[in-house]
């Protein structure tokens, strides 16, 4: 996006205390952002409760947004930090409480979506967590690799990185191949008869 896009504008005008312009914002983006939660996290529960909160926080830094920069890497940075502060709150907690009862996991039911085939969720559960959030902010977010890069806090090379490996894993996962299977590097055998 460029610098007089409409989420820029829109930016730009809540800093200067339109709060029209943050309902706008916030109704624009507001789906994006609980699609990336739900994806990361694949609880809709704690989607929503990071969803509120991101907006709360996004509030409280907005005087930290540089005008015409884009406003994508900005707020998924924000939503990003959101994510791992949880992450690091939930395993504290974790680790405080004490099992009593050791209860077995239920198979889980392939969840289909139209015509059969995995929605994304199912597709993306079983990748890295690095992973799956450069899928979600590229495919799904629409972000460019410079966009994902600096609201990741990596380098461009990484975001291309991480994204190439989740497409061969979703590329293994959707053609049924097992994992490192038809890749080169195998035995082979050297001159001579057999």
């Amino acid at each position: 996006m460029h610098p007089d896009s409409p989420l820029e504008m829109l930016m730009a005008h809540y800093q200067q205390g339109d709060f029209s312009a943050a309902t706008a914002l916030i109704h624009r983006l507001s789906p994006q952002l609980h699609r990336y939660f739900v994806v990361q996290l694949a609880s809709r529960r704690d989607a929503d409760d990071l969803l509120q909160e991101t907006w709360l926080r996004i509030h409280q830094v907005r005087h930290t947004y540089r005008a015409g920069e884009p406003v994508l890497p900005w707020l998924y940075a924000v939503a990003r930090h959101i994510r791992v502060d949880h992450y690091r709150k939930a395993s504290r907690a974790a680790a405080r409480e004490e099992r009593l009862e050791e209860m077995p996991e239920p198979a889980a039911a392939p969840t289909a979506g139209a015509g059969g085939t995995p929605d994304l969720e199912t597709l993306l559960a079983p990748l890295p967590a690095g992973q799956r959030e450069v899928i979600e902010m590229l495919k799904v977010a629409g972000m460019s690799l410079e966009e994902v890069a600096r609201a990741t806090s990596s380098s461009v090379g990484s975001v291309k990185q991480k994204a190439y490996r989740a497409y061969e894993k979703l590329r293994e996962r959707l053609s049924g191949v097992q994992p490192g299977a038809g890749r080169a590097g195998g035995t082979s055998v050297r001159g001579g008869a057999s």
